[in-house]
Formats: C-alpha cells, sequence, structure tokens
C-alpha cells in the first residue's frame, strides 16, 4: 500500500517535527494506508500524528486501527478528542470497541456521546454477545412504497450522507415493517415518475436481530448480497449488515477453528499479542489431555510385551502404522469440519459422509498396504533383516494398514458429526485428538492381525 511505501518519508517528518508538511501527506492517504502509517510508528508519536487529521478522517482511520492501539489511543487522547471520534465513528464499529473494553470504560465512554448517538449504542450493545444486532448499524435509508423515483432521489440527498451504504434501499411501511430491498441501480434506470412499488420484486431475503452471527456468514454466502437489512421479531426494520463486518466475523470463526484443530484453545487476541502466561493456559490444557491419552498407547504396548519379545521386528513398523491412521484420520477430521462450516455437510448426511470415508479409507489404505508390502518384500530381497518369513511380515503390515487407514478416515468423519449431535463444536475433535485415539485402536489392531497371521510362525 501507499502507506508503507512512503513510510521512510513520513517518519523523516515526524524527526524534523515538520507537521504541516506531514499533514498535507496524510490527508492524501485513503483511511486504511493512515491507519498503517499509525501501526509502524513509534507508541508515542501516534497521538500527535492523529490530531493532525480532519475529525471526518480520524474517526475513519481509528475505525481500522487495531483494537490494541484504539485502546492505547483512548488514553492518550484528551476527552474531547475521543468524544468527537466517538461521535463520528460507525455504529457498528463503536459497539465492536465498547464491547471489548472493560465494563467501566464502557461506562465512561458512552458518557461522551451525544444524546443520539449513545441511545444507537446503548440499544446496539443490548443485544446477546455475537448476535447479528451487534453486527448492525441504524444507518441506512428507508423509503415507502408510494414515492417516486424522484422523491427518492429527493431524500438521498438529504439524508445519505453519513449513511453506511447507499447501494440498496428498504422498503417499510407506516409501521417501519421491511416489505423489500432494492438495489439502487433499479433507480437509476427507472423513469422518475415512476413508484417505488413497481421496482419491487419481493426476493426479500434479512436478518433477525437475535441470530447468531454465524448466520449472517451463511446468508451472506448463499445470496451474495452487500448489505442485509435486520428486523426485530414483528418484521420491522431496526438496522442493516454489510459485508465488510460479515468478513470480519468470518475471519474470526475461521482461525478460531483453524486454532481448534491444531489443539489449541482459541485465543481472545492476535498472537503476538497474546500475554506468555494466558498462550501458556491455552496450550497447556489439550496437552495434558492428548498426553493422558497417549497413556493408553504406552498401556496397549505393555499388553503386547511378550508378543514384541518374540518377534522384535514388529515394534519396527508401529511408528508407520500409527502415524498412517493419525494422518489418514487428521485429513477425514479436516474436511468435515469445513464442509461443516461451509454449510455443505449437514448432520442428516451422517451416512453419506461415512460411506464416503469407508470407500475412501479402503482405497487409500489400499495403496499405502501396497507400498508397504513392497517396501518389506524388496528389502528383504538386499537383506535378511526381516528373516525368512518376510512375506508374512508383508502382510501383516500392509492388511494392517488397510484397516487403520480405515479406520482413521471412519473416526475422523464421524467425531465432528457427533460432536455437532451433541451440541459442542466440531472444531474441537482436532488433528491430534483424533491421532491419538487412533494411535491406541492402531496398537490393538496391529497385534491382532499379526496374532492372526503370525501364530505358528513367529509368535
Amino acid at each position: 500500500m501507499l502507506g508503507k511505501l512512503i513510510q521512510p518519508e513520513i517518519n523523516e517528518l515526524i524527526a524534523r517535527r515538520s507537521f504541516l508538511s506531514l499533514k498535507e501527506v496524510l490527508v492524501d492517504l485513503t483511511p486504511p494506508e493512515i491507519a498503517d502509517v499509525i501501526e509502524d510508528i513509534e507508541s508515542e508519536d501516534r497521538a500527535v500524528i492523529f490530531r493532525l487529521l480532519p475529525r471526518d478522517l480520524a474517526a475513519d482511520v481509528f475505525e481500522y486501527l487495531q483494537f490494541e492501539i484504539q485502546e492505547a489511543m483512548l488514553k492518550s487522547l484528551g476527552q474531547g478528542e475521543v468524544a468527537a471520534i466517538l461521535n463520528e465513528m460507525a455504529a457498528d464499529d463503536r459497539t465492536l470497541l465498547l464491547e471489548e473494553l472493560p465494563a467501566n470504560a464502557t461506562k465512561q465512554l458512552l458518557t461522551l456521546l451525544s444524546p443520539q448517538e449513545r441511545s444507537v449504542a446503548t440499544q446496539l450493545l443490548g443485544y446477546p454477545e455475537y448476535s447479528i444486532g451487534r453486527l448492525m448499524t441504524p444507518d441506512y435509508i428507508a423509503v415507502r412504497e408510494k414515492w417516486t423515483v424522484l422523491q427518492v432521489f429527493d431524500y438521498i440527498r438529504q439524508n445519505g450522507k453519513d449513511k453506511e451504504t447507499l447501494l440498496v434501499l428498504y422498503v417499510i411501511d407506516e409501521r417501519g415493517k421491511l416489505l423489500d430491498d432494492i438495489r439502487i441501480r433499479k433507480f437509476l434506470l427507472a423513469q422518475p415518475d415512476m413508484k417505488v412499488e413497481d421496482l419491487m420484486d419481493a426476493s426479500l431475503v434479512s436478518l433477525n436481530a437475535f441470530d447468531e452471527q454465524e448466520k449472517a456468514i451463511e446468508v451472506f454466502r448463499e445470496y451474495d448480497r452487500e448489505a442485509l437489512p435486520v428486523v426485530d421479531s414483528n418484521g420491522v426494520l431496526i438496522g442493516v449488515v454489510t459485508i465488510d463486518d460479515v468478513l470480519d466475523v468470518a475471519e474470526e470463526e475461521a482461525t478460531e477453528d483453524i486454532q481448534k484443530i491444531g489443539g489449541v484453545e482459541a485465543l481472545d487476541e492476535p498472537y503476538m499479542q497474546t500475554p506468555f502466561l494466558q498462550l501458556f493456559k491455552k496450550r497447556v490444557g489439550w496437552l495434558i489431555v492428548l498426553f493422558l491419552g497417549e497413556m493408553f498407547t504406552a498401556t496397549a504396548m505393555h499388553y503386547y510385551e511378550d508378543e514384541l519379545a518374540r518377534a522384535v521386528v514388529l515394534a519396527t513398523f508401529i511408528p508407520l502404522i500409527i502415524s498412517s491412521g493419525g494422518n489418514s484420520g487428521s485429513q477425514a477430521s479436516t474436511l468435515v469440519i469445513r464442509a461443516m462450516a461451509l454449510g455443505e455437510v449437514s448432520l442428516k448426511d451422517w451416512w453419506l459422509v461415512m460411506r464416503r470415508e469407508i470407500l475412501s479409507g479402503f482405497s487409500l489404505g489400499l495403496v499405502l498396504g501396497i507400498i508397504g508390502f513392497l517396501r518389506i518384500e524388496l528389502w528383504s530381497s538386499f537383506s535378511p533383516i526381516y528373516g525368512e518369513h518376510d512375506t508374512l511380515i508383508g502382510l501383516t503390515v500392509g492388511i494392517t494398514l488397510v484397516g487403520i487407514v480405515m479406520w482413521g478416515t471412519l473416526t475422523g468423519s464421524m467425531l465432528p458429526i457427533l460432536l455437532r449431535k451433541l451440541g459442542l463444536d466440531p472444531a474441537t475433535s482436532s488433528a491430534p485428538f483424533v491421532a491419538t485415539l487412533v494411535d491406541v485402536t492402531g496398537l490393538i489392531l496391529y497385534f491382532g492381525v499379526a496374532s492372526l497371521i503370525l501364530t505358528g510362525t513367529l509368535l
């Protein structure tokens, strides 16, 4: 971005305290570019630069800053400057900031808002956490069905300056009930004397303020909209949600799922801003659970120590067996979790998923089993390491690989669905958890197959 390219020039102007020249440079940048500039300079100079910006631009820039920097800026700026920023901020972005701050800080900042903005902020904060009501903004254009296109444009010119979006206009009745949403393109192409009701097509899609934010992601993805109206339980229009806010939620959800899949409790802050003690707490719990799970692997090996003593060569392939099962399980778990997150797989599809994964597991296991068998046979032609029963050992490894990969894919695919059925987050069936589960059962399967094939020879 341009802000990154001119960062050395900005640093030099700050060092020389050439604030007039610095202001001329900054006002030519976009709000995201100025935010990048502020984040890349020394903390003590951030407030100085911020004070150079016009009030409207400062509020826009503030919305793009990271939360940690926003919090620090609120402490370093004067009360009047903070009040100006908060009153100029978009309602949805301001709600996001206030809900992240401690309760006492939020109360203090609410007192800085104008009566109108305080009413809006209080209303939005009153919705449940992680609900669509926390995402919406009341800044939209609503029109009446009996208005003409000319009246609509006159209304937009008078009231549209500070609205969140003008891409979509919303049609309401005299009680405020939402009737339809119409893209601005239709108005631009319509005759001035046409009425709004003539442009309505009843293809209305809306969100409920009390729905979870994940619902908004699904609806935006399905209907490909730039903005969606939000209604209350009576169908009254109370706000809109725009795609930029939903993208932020989608990023947070994806990050949380990825962290859980990796066997880490979801972080509350960016990795580099997470304190060491908190990072330790987020990771140690899962590691203890996985460690205790792996103890069952040691117990299983102890149970088969007589077989291992008689056929030490079997121990050579234990890492190969359990890693193949764990890898296949992790693959299946990741694929199914992501498919469920995208709405491609639901609970009623469990049987279809099972059939696919059994077939996939058998095919993948057969490939690995053949490779394992050929590897042992090929190695035996050059070395006596596997003894005279190398073919039987190869069959043991090959058949076990087919079974363990099938079991791994089945476990990895069904566990997320089972967790969703129980009302839990499927992402908690993380790859390490599936791998640990498959490790234990893989050993039992391995020695079971060995007992069937090698009894009377090595066993």
